[in-house]
């Protein structure tokens, strides 16, 4: 157990399919304390239904996930007291649109029992101003910016106080000019040494804060490296083929 310890992400040989669609093939993957691991590849390719595996969003037809040594996939396990370890930050926000934007992060704290409500908020505003929005903590959400919304989404995530943080695809639905103050927010985050799994499309982001890169194609592993072996001297010819396109748009 003391190994499983040095992996806070441990991931064998997972299959999942939807009807005939074989989405994940025999995936393994160990992610080490404080790492941050980027998943890169083509849409359909398998990373975000990977990433929804980890918090059991998504469920897998066979394979081993442990996420902080527990087996997430046993039914013994109590996979509500795992994912209050988890940070999750989806595409598309999921924030409670009539609620302000500090209600929105003191929500899953205050509900889970985990803080008072003094301490809750005291908490947010913290995580607000971490996240550049402090300024803006007694607004309504829907008078937000989709940029400015992804960062309440990151604040919320971090108000459980996560060891882990989930990123599915954070930037993707956001105007260009937004996307610079969301990844400035999960650079920092990756500089305070939190341990990170991103899928996304920004390849500049990837070589900047990954640790690892992970390239899915077809839903398998096809090539994982530093960003340096990655970027600059990719082996494997669908990965080359895939940066060719990706780097030049």
């Amino acid at each position: 157990m003391s190994e499983q310890k040095q992996v806070k992400v441990h991931v064998e040989d997972v299959n999942k399919s939807y009807g005939s669609n074989h989405v994940l093939r025999d995936i393994s993957l160990d992610v080490h304390p404080n790492e941050v691991v980027v998943m890169i590849g083509p849409s359909g390719s398998g990373k975000s239904t990977f990433l929804r595996m980890l918090n059991q969003l998504e469920m897998p037809d066979s394979g081993t996930i442990l996420v902080d040594g527990y087996d997430i996939l046993d039914k013994k396990t109590d996979i509500n007291k795992v994912r209050e370890n988890i940070g999750m930050v989806f595409q598309n926000f999921n924030l409670f649109n009539n609620y302000t934007v500090i209600q929105n992060v003191m929500l899953a704290p205050v509900q889970l029992g985990k803080m008072g409500k003094e301490e809750a908020e005291k908490r947010a505003r913290e995580l607000l101003e971490t996240v550049g929005l402090a300024d803006k903590a007694d607004m309504s959400v829907g008078s937000l910016s989709g940029g400015q919304k992804q960062r309440v989404a990151i604040a919320r995530a971090l108000a459980m106080d996560p060891d882990i943080m989930l990123f599915d695809e954070p930037t993707s639905a956001l105007d260009p000019e937004m996307v610079g103050d969301v990844l400035d927010v999960m650079k920092d985050l990756a500089r305070s040494g939190m341990t990170m799994i991103i899928v996304t499309h920004e390849m500049g982001f990837a070589k900047q804060v990954a640790d690892r890169v992970v390239f899915f194609e077809s839903g398998k592993i096809q090539e994982s490296g530093e960003p340096e072996q990655i970027f600059n001297a990719p082996k494997n010819a669908r990965l080359q083929e895939f940066l060719s396109k990706v780097m030049q748009a």
